[in-house]
């Protein structure tokens, strides 16, 4: 039985909980947390109340000969948490993406973790999503012969949603503390890793991103377009786009965070759409106009995937399982490696220098010696961010009320599961 600890007990940890309680082969012991009534809050809700807490990490892992650490804290806590319990002896440690907040902070995890024969993951939860794997099953067979342009749209709802606190939205905003944007960077890993992985791919080769701050702190809208490498000079080019659209009055029930995704990918010989992820499994997920993949090719429509769960907390627990089986077994290897968590830091990184400077980003520009440089910093917003904000909210309570005279109602959305 693998002894589990959790450091870090803000939201996100009541998914990245699921696995270590659904699996067998493993046995949580312990949580620890700065906040005392954060963590025990949720211990509650887990129905784990007589489980150890630490207010000191350090404590946890010297004193609970753990197998495996859950690393849940801001990005620029991941080294120097990941170096101390990799020194300890931790066998496996899963880190929360991103992997860090700086590229040389990456290549310190990647190297101590190596010195300690440590296993590491970097967690990523889409790519276990039921639908996004038969999605690339799919891609895999070519279906639609050999994509060639990825596009997401991710879509910020006005929900109702999950709650997020203070404590989670502070330290995002912060680029000291964040390494980027709560979208772009934060929220785009999920998402680039996603458009390497069905497009088969490691890496991008350049980037033009356009990042507007709208919203004050928060860098949505955004553009960005990308390249991936031409394999030999005969080969189709390849691209890529991701797109954050800002629609705080759009009313989109989620079981968790207030976004959506949709994909399109498209072919040599046809197009496939990939509709919904983190709010999978409303409404719209029960019309027929949405199924979870549509594919054209030959002439033909056919949907996939109607059969599958579209509760994204099973990608949650999918990714954990996976990662439980790597270290019990010793076969395979996490997803993500080190390396691959690395690389996404790179391509996160990749929009804000691009739209810095207002030009086209090589990958090769983006590494721990520009760092020291200077060379790809990315700056904090504007201090006019946000000025549009205040009559945007005004004319939003207006909308509100036109609204409720046409007869829309709107109710708090309760959560659909129970832990």
């Amino acid at each position: 039985m693998l002894r589990v600890g959790i450091i870090g007990c803000g939201d996100i940890s009541n998914l990245n909980v699921l696995g270590y309680i659904f699996s067998q082969d493993t046995e949580l012991v312990a949580v620890s947390d700065v906040d005392k009534a954060c963590a025990t809050n949720k211990l509650e809700r887990w129905g784990l109340r007589t489980l150890k807490y630490y207010q000191d990490y350090k404590e946890m892992v010297d004193e609970e000969d753990l197998d495996i650490v859950e690393i849940l804290t801001p990005h620029h806590l991941h080294a120097p948490m990941t170096e101390y319990c990799a020194r300890a002896g931790v066998k496996a440690i899963s880190l929360q993406k991103p992997m860090a907040h700086t590229i040389a902070d990456c290549d310190r995890i990647i190297q101590m973790c190596k010195e300690e024969n440590t296993i590491l993951k970097v967690f990523e939860n889409f790519r276990f999503y039921p639908i996004y794997l038969r999605a690339k099953e799919l891609l895999d067979e070519k279906i639609i012969g050999e994509p060639l342009n990825f596009r997401i749209v991710n879509i910020l709802t006005g929900g109702p949603s999950m709650p997020v606190g203070l404590r989670a939205y502070s330290w995002r905003i912060n680029v000291e503390t964040c390494g980027g944007g709560p979208e772009v960077f934060d929220d785009g890993q999920h998402k680039l890793s996603v458009a390497l992985w069905l497009m088969d791919e490691q890496r991008v080769e350049e980037v033009y991103g356009w990042i507007n701050y709208f919203t004050g702190a928060i860098d949505s809208p955004a553009n960005i377009i990308w390249k991936y490498p031409q394999k030999s000079p005969d080969s189709p080019p390849k691209f890529g786009s991701m797109e954050f659209t800002f629609a705080s009055n759009l009313y989109f029930p989620s079981n968790y965070y207030g976004i959506d995704e949709f994909i399109e990918i498209s072919g040599t010989k046809g197009i496939m759409w990939i509709n919904q992820c983190t709010s999978g499994g409303n409404f719209l997920s029960k019309t027929p106009q949405y199924p979870p993949i549509v594919v054209y090719v030959n002439g033909k429509v056919k949907k996939y995937g109607e059969d599958l769960p579209r509760d994204w907390r099973y990608s949650f627990i999918n990714s954990t399982m996976h990662f439980i089986d790597v270290v019990k077994t010793g076969k395979g290897k996490p997803i993500y490696t080190g390396e691959e968590g690395k690389n996404l830091v790179i391509f996160g990184k990749m929009p804000y220098i691009s739209h810095q400077e207002g030009r086209i980003v090589k990958w090769e520009e983006i590494n721990a010696e520009a760092e020291r440089k200077g060379t790809c910093y990315i700056e904090p917003p504007p201090p006019s961010a946000g000025r549009g904000m205040v009559k945007y909210n005004m004319r939003k309570k207006k909308d509100l009320k036109k609204g409720i005279e046409q007869g829309l109602k709107h109710k708090t959305f309760e959560y659909e599961y129970n832990l």
